[in-house]
């Protein structure tokens, strides 16, 4: 029995020797590495002080990769991860003449980022445009599957199965060909990637990216709005806003028609501010909104009135206000306002009491005559003042010849009949005299007795 028991030791020292050897590979089974990244295969034993290691890969490819041992473990990296690595990795370790073995598969692939997403085009409402996603470096890029969605409601799907399958990583796309319209203003485009290898485990085996859409569109709804109002007494001060909806902003340019029908530029601005307002500024301004992405103008207009009482009244006389008798006299009313002032004539009489003549701007008077004379006023009326003008009409009188026939026939027909041919005589020279404009005794011609 003494010499029993030793041996049966002796054979559990060494059972239980061989079975603390052992051989283990992390990562275990198979690992998934992305192209151009780094790998670290760690092949590690238990139950030996001093274990030797070797590496190979099936078909006795090479490694691709460097073999560092530390202890009881020996490390395969691979860095970066390359086409070559895509193989199974065996790892061989010994300890008195025990040998132990484990393999491992690593799978490579690349899908390395999300999706680009780009726009040929400034999408403006109403012309052709087209959106493109991009999914750069895949491989195998024949399992790639790609969806372009807006708003959540997809638009266009695409799979890459049919292609053929390459040791290239590639840039895969999915275009989307359409027309911007109002609606689209504001919505998310996304664009999703899938690589769905299910003998692969990695993440993410799905990448997405959205984007807003910035649909452009020119001036549209332009309003002018007047602060206090478009119509004001002179000496306030206006504020005249243009709003419009455009994108991106539009520029406001602000003009004033003139009377010959040009637009004077007045400023750059979605505000104008008219201090101190006169009667001239009234008139027909204009907003012009302008979208230089899409070339777009819009204009709307609104109608200034600068509202004062009658100002520079002044009257015109002509020919003078100094007429003869039976001549004619023509005086015009001038009054500046807003509302335009009414205009009435009026004559001082000598009572005290004003006669109303007319309600016409001129006041015409044929024939003068004496009592024609005096002080007339122009006045202009309107629903914020009046103003007078006045203009003194001087009559010159018409002076009479003295008639000297009349009294010397009253004498001559107190003297002898013979004096009656010599009275025909002087009435006829005199008549005479009134016709030529004068009167010469040695020149009149003798009559017939």
């Amino acid at each position: 029995m003494g010499r029993i028991i030793p041996s049966v030791t002796v054979l559990l020292l060494v059972f239980l020797t061989s079975k603390a050897f052992e051989i283990e590979i992390t990562p275990k089974d198979n690992v998934a590495a992305q192209i151009g990244d780094k790998l670290e295969l760690t092949c590690s034993t238990t139950g030996c002080e001093s274990p030797s290691f070797s590496w190979r890969s099936q078909l006795d490819k090479p490694l691709d990769g460097s073999v560092n041992r530390t202890g009881n473990r020996s490390i395969l990296t691979m860095d970066p991860v390359g086409f070559g690595n895509d193989n199974e990795y065996l790892c061989s370790a010994v300890c008195d003449s025990v040998k132990k073995e484990k393999s491992i598969k690593v799978h490579v692939y690349s899908f390395p980022s999300d999706p680009v997403i780009e726009i040929s085009t400034p999408l403006n409402v109403g012309e052709k445009a087209s959106i493109t996603c991009m999914v750069p470096k895949v491989y195998p890029s024949e399992r790639l599957m790609m969806q372009l969605a807006k708003d959540g409601s997809v638009l266009e799907t695409k799979e890459f199965y049919e292609e053929e399958s390459t040791e290239t990583t590639e840039t895969k796309s999915l275009t989307l060909t359409f027309i911007p319209t109002f609606e689209d203003i504001g919505k998310v485009i996304t664009c999703v990637a899938e690589l769905p290898i299910d003998e692969m485990e990695f993440e993410p085996k799905k990448r997405q990216t959205s984007q807003r859409l910035s649909v452009n569109f020119g001036p549209q709804n332009t309003n002018i709005t007047v602060s206090p109002s478009n119509t004001t007494m002179q000496g306030e001060t206006l504020m005249l806003t243009c709003s419009t909806t455009s994108n991106p902003p539009a520029r406001i340019v602000w003009g004033k028609k003139l009377e010959d029908s040009s637009v004077q530029n007045i400023i750059d601005n979605d505000t104008l501010i008219i201090p101190h307002a006169q009667m001239s500024d009234s008139g027909l301004f204009i907003c012009e909104t302008i979208n230089d992405a899409t070339n777009k103008t819009e204009r709307t207009t609104v109608v200034i009135s600068v509202q004062d009482g009658p100002r520079n009244t002044t009257v015109s006389v002509t020919p003078s206000a100094t007429v003869k008798e039976g001549g004619a006299v023509t005086m015009t009313c001038t009054s500046y306002g807003n509302p335009a002032p009414k205009i009435s004539w009026t004559k001082h009489l000598i009572s005290g009491v004003s006669q109303f003549l007319s309600e016409n701007a001129t006041l015409t008077i044929n024939n003068v005559k004496a009592e024609d004379l005096g002080l007339y006023q122009c006045e202009g009326v309107n629903q914020f003042g009046r103003e007078t003008k006045t203009v003194d009409l001087i009559v010159q009188e018409m002076v009479k010849e003295k008639d000297y026939v009349i009294p010397v026939i009253v004498v001559l027909s107190c003297l002898s009949p013979m004096a009656i041919p010599a009275l025909a005589v002087l009435i006829y020279m005199s008549r005479k005299a009134k016709i030529n404009g004068s009167y010469n005794p040695v020149n009149t011609p003798k009559p017939n007795v």
